[in-house]
């Protein structure tokens, strides 16, 4: 079985290693108000380690998570007990979704509130990575005090580090120039935002892929469709890892096999 044990990525300057692949984990909370194909339901706790399990078995480190993907904070923190140390956990702040309708929040205050909800959720003392959960004025949002919070949290020790999750090019590059990381859309129909990932390559900045294969719609189309994607994804430098929502193991042993097979190749490269 293919694995990612040899293929970790630095996430740009922040010291901080990370599988190629990380595991998103809005499955495993959320099923109202999503872009999926198809609906499914949540799966069991039982269902949920196993796919854990497999995850670590198969290489990977880093599980992204939210406040606004449901209950899905909560169910991990309960999941993961006695694993904090071997993983990476990325969660947002800004968005809430209750009762099936999203809302934002990106005040002082509230920004602080959430991480350190997420904190009781996830059982920890502190998170490795936050991001903005962008409402799409990225400007506008940069503007407020959530940056500035931010970096309190992580000189208090609660967060080791921080940056955007955006929807424009403008957005995206502000945030990296005071931020550590970046959450990007790029897959084979949706390149719009690769200045973002010049940017943070130029500047020693990580970079997270959201939507890596057009969540899941890109599996629906031609000729192996997931390792062309993987590939376009992975030849940029910048790339510290994909985040990959699946809560189908053979999907995730699939998409693991890819990315092994686009990495061995690249690293071939002469």
């Amino acid at each position: 079985m293919s694995s990612l044990h040899s293929h970790r990525r630095q996430l740009g300057s922040t010291g901080i290693t990370v599988s190629p692949l990380g595991l998103g984990t809005v499955k495993f909370g959320r099923n109202q108000g999503v872009k999926y194909p198809s609906a499914f339901d949540l799966p069991s706790d039982a269902q949920a380690l196993d796919l854990l399990a497999l995850a670590g078995e198969l290489g990977i480190n880093l599980i992204d998570t939210a406040p606004a993907y449901g209950c899905s904070e909560s169910r991990l923190g309960t999941l993961l007990a006695g694993q904090r140390q071997d993983w990476v956990i990325c969660s947002k702040v800004g968005e809430e979704f209750v009762n099936g309708i999203s809302s934002f929040d990106f005040s002082a205050a509230h920004t602080r509130y959430s991480i350190e909800r997420s904190l009781k959720r996830l059982r920890t003392d502190y998170l490795d990575l936050v991001l903005v959960h962008s409402n799409g004025n990225d400007l506008d949002v940069l503007a407020q005090d959530t940056y500035a919070e931010l970096e309190a949290c992580q000189r208090d020790g609660l967060i080791r580090a921080f940056g955007f999750s955006g929807k424009t090019v403008e957005g995206g590059i502000k945030a990296l120039e005071r931020g550590d990381c970046a959450m990007v859309t790029f897959n084979a129909n949706e390149q719009s935002e690769r200045p973002v990932l010049d940017y943070a390559q130029t500047h020693g900045k990580g970079i997270l892929i959201k939507k890596a294969l057009a969540s899941g719609h890109l599996c629906l189309a031609g000729d192996d469709p997931v390792t062309a994607g993987l590939r376009l994804i992975f030849e940029h430098p910048a790339v510290a890892a994909a985040i990959i929502g699946t809560i189908n193991p053979e999907h995730l042993k699939h998409n693991v096999a890819a990315a092994a097979s686009v990495l061995d190749s690249i690293t071939s490269q002469p």
